[in-house]
């Protein structure tokens, strides 16, 4: 048998109900359980608190335990009931003995074990003792849902505590009240020193109670069922709910800001209520964090899983559209044109800043100063970007962003918001949407891994509802693929799956699109300089665990200063002929510090800066988004420089800007040095570092299903009710990061499917 086990208390997140818990009495020790015996596997997991209104310490732990057969290769239970934020107890048997540890896990991938829980085993019953402080608890005074698994393949090191291991090979859930699962304090310190008996027994394990049958699963229908809850997706939740539609909108990650009930912030922050998601001078830390949960782990570059999607860990660089960036030359339907009425309502929402402290100071601006002389030199002129969207050539100013009263604004701080207060909205997180089910041109609803939201974790739609795909420009394909949307190499994939296979579609059924074509992303070469008036900021390094004293007081006194701003100083736009007769356009980003250094010199590191050079609007060259075996979402074909002359441009553009550095007292290129010549340092850039992670084109729009992935009213081509509205519709490169652009895409996208007939 396995061992029983003292627990905490921990989060709930409510799945099914597929059993009932009630009480029973340990025949061993005597101590009256609230749980359940599992028929199957003839597992028993039960637990019993201290009393309510217990203090200190004692309010943090419970006894519980796990009891199975010793052929079980591995067990484990989860008290708040699924497996993403929660505390995670395995153990298996090894040489005679129980090897137990506690996990957490942050992603769908292999539970990390945890460092704060403390396991003691108490001497009578053999039961360890877990101490374990959480965020959340299980709801002592009410009613819950815990979960098992159960394994019959064994751990890979079975006597290493913090062994990996496959997925488990069955699990379940049960209902339990908590409330009633409590002992007097005089039983329960018993208990908890190692005594036995005081419990009146009413069953026990060794010949426990048949469960009472459960009702079968049901589900809500929507009117919309809309995944992911990026820009794209909270946009267009929020006006499908404001138009009077139930919504459904599902994210596959959890909390970001502290608005959205993140807590995951820097010491020097805590009781302030601000997460790392919230302070934009954390913006450098979100690619060196130990902790990196935000990104998606079966996503192969850089992708946000969590509210907000990328808005919530970029830079929040935020450019009001030009024309230009939906017009015909990029490849947008005609009927994009008229942007302008969505720019608006996406301004009035979020009005853009160059000037993000609350004391409406700059800050760090050393690098500005620098970057106006360089470029006063060319022939540029100085703007309030976001004044002059159109103003692209020749043209430079202060970097906008969305931040809102020094901290990170986007559409968590707005549209989400909204949409909460609604009667007709329903958010729900951690939830992995596999695939749409489907019925030939006909979606019926999604398929998802949750299966307290319908059986099998299927998720209907009402008679005339619709899904609205929105997980971004790598897994908006990955679940058209699982749905037997897109080329047939990445559909056999998902059929030679033994778990996603099954879900597909019969093969007459598939629909053959070019998703994951036409991918785009903006080459962008880094150039690093010193200048003896720059503060480079240590190059970000110290702003999570040790930042400079003065700033963090000033930023928590009321969010002002350095650390009410990302990195970004300065942006710059120019426009570029080539022999193509197209116009390509470049731009920059200046910052201090550098995300790496190559050069011969010495040079002084607390007087780095860096220029990031990127190519966007009327760029040519295109890549591929696929799976692999895995399913992982991936590039299959790199987008960079596959047209020449896209890279002709870009050494231009880059030499260029060069061009007036001797004219600048002081300014000493480093990366490049003189040892290369720039033609030489494009040619052998780290192809890896030419991403600029502004990935779209995956699902591009357009009039063709030849060409296109969905009409110009974002619907699935030869699909009745498919919809998606995120970056992987946007047909070619906007002028600069993405961000902006996509929102007023998203409004007009959602008004569009508002405006079609037939729907809801």
């Amino acid at each position: 048998m396995l061992p029983k086990l003292l627990l905490s208390l921990l989060p709930l997140v409510v799945p099914v109900l597929s059993q009932a818990g009630a009480q029973y009495v340990d025949p061993d020790n005597g101590i009256p359980f609230w749980g359940l015996t599992e028929p199957v596997h003839g597992m028993t997991l039960g637990w019993i608190f201290p009393p309510l209104d217990s203090t200190g310490s004692l309010a943090n732990e419970f006894i519980g335990e796990i009891v199975a057969p010793i052929d079980t290769l591995w067990a484990g239970v989860s008290p708040g009931g699924q497996m993403l934020q929660n505390l995670l107890l395995v153990a298996w048997p090894y040489d005679g003995s129980i090897v137990r540890s506690a996990r957490y896990a942050t992603d769908y991938v292999q539970p990390l074990a945890m460092s704060g829980p403390v396991l003691t085993d108490l001497p009578s019953t053999k039961v360890p003792k877990l101490r374990y402080t959480g965020t959340n608890s299980i709801p002592v005074n009410t009613f819950g849902v815990p979960a098992w698994v159960f394994s019959s393949i064994g751990v890979d090191t079975p006597a290493d505590p913090q062994s990996t291991f496959q997925e488990h090979t069955d699990f379940g859930f049960f209902g339990l009240d908590w409330s009633q699962a409590h002992a007097s304090a005089d039983d329960y310190n018993n208990w908890a020193a190692g005594g036995t008996g005081g419990g009146t027994p009413t069953t026990t394990i060794s010949t426990p109670t048949t469960t009472p049958t459960q009702p079968p699963v049901t589900a809500t229908p929507y009117d919309y069922i809309v995944v992911g809850a990026g820009p794209g997706g909270l946009i267009t939740a929020d006006r499908l709910s404001e138009a009077g539609k139930s919504v459904l909108l599902l994210e596959r990650g959890g909390p970001s800001t502290a608005q959205t009930g993140g807590t995951y912030g820097p010491t020097w922050a805590q009781g302030h209520n601000l997460t790392k998601f919230d302070i934009p001078g954390l913006f450098e830390t979100m690619f060196t964090d130990s902790n990196p949960f935000w990104w998606c782990k079966d996503v192969n570059s850089f992708a946000g899983c969590l509210l907000g999607g990328g808005t919530s860990i970029n830079g929040a660089l935020y450019w009001i559209p030009p024309d230009s960036d939906f017009s015909p030359y990029v490849g947008w339907p005609t009927s994009w044109g008229n942007h302008g009425p969505y720019t608006a309502k996406v301004k009035s929402r979020l009005p853009s800043t160059d000037h993000p402290s609350t004391d409406g100071k700059r800050y760090l601006e050393q690098v500005s100063t620098v970057v106006s002389q360089l470029l006063n030199a060319q022939g540029y002129t100085q703007i309030t970007i976001n004044d002059n969207p159109d103003f692209k050539d020749h043209s430079y100013g202060y970097s906008a962003y969305d931040f809102l009263n020094g901290k990170r604004g986007g559409p968590v701080a707005t549209y989400l918001q909204t949409a909460k207060i609604r009667k007709n909205f329903t958010l729900k997180q951690y939830v992995y949407v596999l695939n749409v089910v489907r019925n030939g041109a006909q979606i019926t609803g999604v398929k998802t891994n949750d299966t307290s939201l319908g059986p099998d974790g299927v998720i209907p739609l009402t008679s005339k509802g619709r899904v609205i795909l929105s997980a971004g420009s790598f897994a908006t394909p990955r679940i058209l693929f699982r749905s037997g949307i897109g080329p047939s190499d990445m559909i056999n994939l998902v059929q030679n799956d033994a778990t996603a296979g099954p879900n597909l579609p019969p093969q007459n059924q598939w629909i053959n699109l070019p998703v994951g074509m036409n991918v785009q992303d903006n080459p962008s070469i880094n150039l690093v300089f010193t200048h003896p008036s720059v503060d480079a900021y240590d190059n970000w390094a110290q702003v999570w665990a040790n930042p400079r004293p003065a700033d963090s007081s000033q930023y928590l006194k009321d969010q002002s200063g350095v650390l009410s701003q990302a990195s970004p100083r300065m942006n710059f736009w120019r426009a570029y002929g080539a022999s193509d007769q197209r116009t390509r356009y470049l731009q920059g980003t200046a910052r201090p510090g550098a995300a790496s250094v190559t050069t011969v010199y010495p040079y002084n590191a607390s007087q780095i800066w860096t220029i990031t050079v990127y190519l966007s609007t009327g760029i040519t060259s295109r890549g591929r988004i696929g799976i692999d075996a895995a399913l992982t979402a991936r590039a299959l074909v790199n987008p960079w420089f596959t047209d020449p002359v896209d890279k002709q441009v870009l050494i231009q553009g880059i030499n260029d800007v060069l061009s007036t550095v001797r004219n600048v007292s002081g300014l000493t290129l480093i990366t490049p040095d003189n040892t290369t010549t720039i033609t030489d340092y494009v040619n052998n850039y780290d192809p890896g570092s030419l991403n600029s992670n502004h990935w779209v084109g995956s699902c591009s729009i357009g009039n063709s299903s030849s060409t296109a992935v969905v009409d110009q009213n974002t619907k699935v081509f030869n699909t009745n009710n498919l919809f998606v509205i995120d970056a992987s519709i946007i047909p070619g490169m906007p002028m600069g990061n993405p961000h902006g652009m996509l929102m007023s895409a998203a409004e007009q996208g959602v008004a569009k499917v508002l405006n079609l007939t037939g729907g809801p």
